[in-house]
């Protein structure tokens, strides 16, 4: 199994070897007095320990300072994540048996791609108090040290699903003095392999071309008594190293696998993964996997060959790593290309772009996934050699070379000699798999003709950003909108949008759980929780969802404030998720504002975020404040139509029964037709009160999204609901959201969650939003998390799909909605949130901050079925 999916190792035992990364975080947990500074000193260099005594000290003057301890903690994150980001070992000497201070530190080493190990220090009470007692430089009560170890205890038997890569628990003194720390590299990490190598592109089962460019760069193969390539060896010792993608599409899968397995085992090659392998794994493992590109051939090839050999093949292709680091860091051979700063690093998002690149989502005309040119902006040190996309030339970009050449497509094979910089290629022997894309393109028009595809208008260039204006570039990766989306965008921003310099960010668009596994209901929580989980997201909240509209608040403490970073002579505005004003009367939106301001004084917020601004994302309340119009023409118009209607409908066929005709059925079908209205009718109803100007509306914050040179997206969840509670204490306008937080990987805390959404939702409430406990920066395995997933009651559901969508004809149509698409939308627009914010905390210039927001507006016009 590969270093990116290695599951945590717990081991226990007296005189062992304690194994740690040696690029990595580690965290040494116990209670006050277990000697953790103690071992420290004897395991690790002083260079390596951040205490967060030390820490206390440094902020302080005084270790022993306990108000000092937020602070202190604040500079223990802060040199953590430095450290990482320099891939150095650091350890943390600090109590950590808090589950949520692990999780901050475990978050720093996750969003550094780096591997976390525990080291416990389990004593008992007694040992440590008779400890702390013999300390003259602390008072520690008994009390605290059985808190601690309560916390411990009890945390202890679930550590293990906590992100470590390595858990090591020592019971007792004797064991803990007994122990040593050994350091271990991670598997991508061969930079004492110094070669000289000769790295082979793509062979996709072409294994008579493979061995005849063995032949050429000078490899002696070997056969066994079949006649079968089972190994090659080059006499001056010279190492072959395969960029991935062995098999599928060419006619002898398995001859490659046979020949590259004995190479990679005797020593004489090294091989990383390939997406194609990877698929091949998950096939071979028994999942649902589709068999096209070349699988299904190779699967049926496999089943040709000798009794065993597709268990050596799964178990050679599940241990590929994703890249690999050589020739002491100047090497880095990667399937799909690495940039610089995932060199040497292991995560799912770093195995996610060694195999596939830097994919938008997108597919191309050819049905082929959209990638950025990474290469075109990669400006490392070491050379990056990678395949995965055929290119008609193996050429140097950047210090990186990509050496598909498109064999199975009928092209070539080729190699590097390295550190001789020299290609070698033979050429195909046949067209062995037809390309869906041409590998020798058709030359695209000349960029000076105005009738050419691709070909952006200028204004829309100047709008969406340099270098062609169809794609921005976010630090999540780059994101591309359609340039008949920008214009759209463009439209509506130069017609319709508040004044552009109050729309520092517009919110992404939500998609919704996966459709719920009971037939009786359309959404439920257990799915989101799912999704969450196999993304990689362990802990959630749970917001409930109000009712209402999207609403971004930018609110100055005073006019000197809106003047000096927005617009003079306004505090503020409150505009939609479009970038449109939220009120068409000015008036009212100056008395929500100034409700706001005065809420944020007397609740000290301009002191504690050191701003004279913010920027709060919400749901304004009540939904008619903004949709009446839709209300009254969509909702009131058919409720009435139907009570209108169905009785009358009803006393005809009361009428038509007493003449001695069955028309039972159908009576219970408008029977049927009258309660699902009533239910309608009295959805909608629940969401709509009288209100005038400001009288009457409530603002539900759920997340501050900026002030003064800051960006709050890496805050968790429940530093945003404190800042709201803290707010609504001091602002009558503003109403607090109910939430909670749940491990979702327990069942226990599951079921709580579920039953929970039952309450709000048989309350009347719409149902709630699941989103990652960490904030909106958090991260999956596959890199930037769901900014949430909606789960919406089955009552409410009614005012979207119609009044009779529970009935089981109805439901099972509409179980097939195709989520995808909108998943997709949700985390690009979240990227292009994100991005916006950042740009706007450094002080960039407006035209910047409006890439990624005028982004968010144009993928807004993308077709997605509006009712998800």
């Amino acid at each position: 199994m590969s270093e990116e999916r290695e599951s945590t190792e717990i081991a226990e035992g007296a005189g062992r070897v304690l194994r740690v990364p040696d690029t990595g975080l580690v965290l040494l947990v116990g209670v006050s007095g277990s000697g953790k500074s103690t071992a420290a000193a004897r395991w690790f260099r002083p260079t390596q320990v951040v205490s967060s005594d030390a820490c206390r000290a440094l902020v302080s003057d005084d270790e022993n300072d306990l108000s000092a301890t937020g602070d202190a903690f604040e500079l223990v994150n802060a040199i953590v994540a430095k450290r990482l980001k320099r891939r150095l070992l650091t350890v943390v000497d600090a109590t950590s048996v808090r589950k949520d201070d692990r999780a901050q530190l475990v978050r720093i080493a996750k969003e550094h791609d780096l591997p976390a190990a525990a080291i416990v220090l389990d004593v008992t009470e007694g040992t440590a108090n008779k400890r702390n007692a013999g300390r003259t430089d602390r008072d520690i009560p008994p009390r605290v040290v059985s808190r601690q170890r309560q916390n411990l205890r009890r945390d202890l038997k679930r550590m293990d699903r906590e992100g470590f890569r390595r858990l090591h628990v020592l019971r007792g003194e004797e064991e803990i003095a007994a122990a040593r720390v050994e350091p271990e590299r991670s598997w991508n990490d061969k930079r004492d392999l110094a070669g000289p190598f000769d790295i082979i592109g793509d062979v996709h089962g072409c294994r008579a071309e493979l061995e005849e460019l063995l032949g050429k760069l000078g490899y002696g193969v070997e056969r066994d008594g079949a006649g079968r390539a089972v190994g090659a060896r080059h006499p001056e010792g010279r190492t072959a190293v395969f960029v991935g993608d062995l098999v599928d599409r060419g006619p002898d899968s398995p001859g490659v696998l046979r020949l590259a397995m004995g190479m990679v085992e005797a020593g004489d090659a090294l091989c990383v993964s390939g997406n194609h392998e990877a698929k091949l794994v998950r096939a071979l493992k028994g999942r649902n996997v589709k068999r096209t590109h070349g699988l299904a051939e190779t699967l049926d090839q496999l089943a040709s060959e000798d009794e065993g050999f597709s268990a050596r093949a799964l178990e050679f292709c599940d241990r590929l790593v994703s890249h690999y680091l050589l020739d002491g860091g100047r090497l880095v051979v990667a399937h799909a290309g690495l940039k610089e700063s995932y060199h040497g690093r292991s995560s799912g998002r770093v195995r996610s772009f060694a195999l596939y690149g830097d994919t938008s989502g997108e597919t191309d005309e050819y049905g082929l996934p959209v990638r950025h040119d990474w290469a075109a902006e990669y400006r490392g040190r070491a050379a990056v050699v990678y395949g995965h996309v055929p290119t008609p030339e193996a050429e140097w970009v950047n210090n990186t070379l990509c050496l598909d050449t498109g064999c199975v497509f009928g092209g070539r094979l080729t190699a590097l000699r390295y550190p001789e910089r020299e290609t070698a290629a033979v050429d195909a022997h046949a067209t062995w798999y037809e390309p869906t894309r041409p590998l020798r393109p058709e030359p695209a028009p000349a960029a000076t003709d105005p009738g050419a595809p691709g070909v952006v208008d200028a204004a829309v260039t100047g709008v969406l950003g340099r270098g062609g204006g169809t794609a921005v570039e976010t630090a999540h990766g780059r994101v591309r909108v359609p340039e008949a989306n920008a214009l759209a965008a463009l439209e509506v921003m130069s017609r319709f949008a508040a004044d552009p310099r109050w729309l520092l960010y517009l919110p992404p668009t939500m998609a919704p759980a996966p459709t719920s596994a009971d037939p009786a209901l359309l959404e439920r929580p257990q799915e989101a929780f799912e999704r969450f989980r196999a993304d990689g997201v362990g802990r959630v909240v749970c917001q409930e969802k109000h009712m209402g509209s999207r609403a971004v608040a930018v609110v100055c403490r005073d006019a000197e404030a809106a003047a000096r970073r927005f617009v003079p002579g306004a505090l503020g505005a409150v505009y939609t998720r479009t970038g449109r004003p939220f009120f068409p009367d000015p008036a009212a939106e100056q008395e929500v504002l100034e409700e706001l301001r005065a809420g944020l004084t007397a609740s000290g917020a301009w002191e504690r975020l050191g701003t004279d601004w913010v920027a709060l994302d919400g749901e304004l309340l009540p939904w008619s404040a903004k949709a009446e119009g839709l209300i009254r023409e969509q909702y009131a118009a058919v409720g009435a139509a139907a009570r209108a209607a169905l009785p009358a409908a009803a006393e005809a066929l009361d009428r038509a029964a007493g003449r001695g005709l069955d028309l039972g059925a159908l009576s219970g079908r408008v029977a049927a037709a009258q309660e699902d209205t009533e239910a309608f009718s009295a959805v909608y109803r629940r969401y709509t009160w009288p209100t005038e100007g400001a009288a009457g509306l409530r603002y539900a914050p759920f997340a501050v999204l900026a002030a003064e040179g800051a960006a709050f997206t890496g805050r968790d969840h429940l530093w945003h609901m404190r800042f709201t509670e803290a707010l609504a204490e001091h602002c009558p306008l503003v109403r607090t959201t109910r939430y909670l937080v749940v491990d979702a990987t327990d069942p226990d805390a599951v079921a709580e969650a579920v039953r929970w959404w039952e309450g709000l939702t048989g309350a009347g409430g719409e149902g709630m939003v699941v989103k990652p406990f960490d904030g909106a920066e958090a991260a999956g395995a596959k890199g930037l998390a769901q900014p949430g997933l909606k789960v919406r009651g089955p009552e409410y559901l009614r005012i979207i799909y119609g009044a009779d969508y529970l009935r089981p004809e109805r439901l099972e149509g509409l179980r097939e909605r195709r989520l995808g698409r909108k998943a997709s939308l949700a985390l690009r627009e979240h990227r292009l949130g994100l991005e916006s914010l950042a740009r706007h905390a450094r002080g960039e210039p407006l035209a910047r901050v409006h890439e990624p927001v005028f982004g968010v507006l144009a993928l807004e016009s993308e077709p997605v079925d509006p009712r998800l």
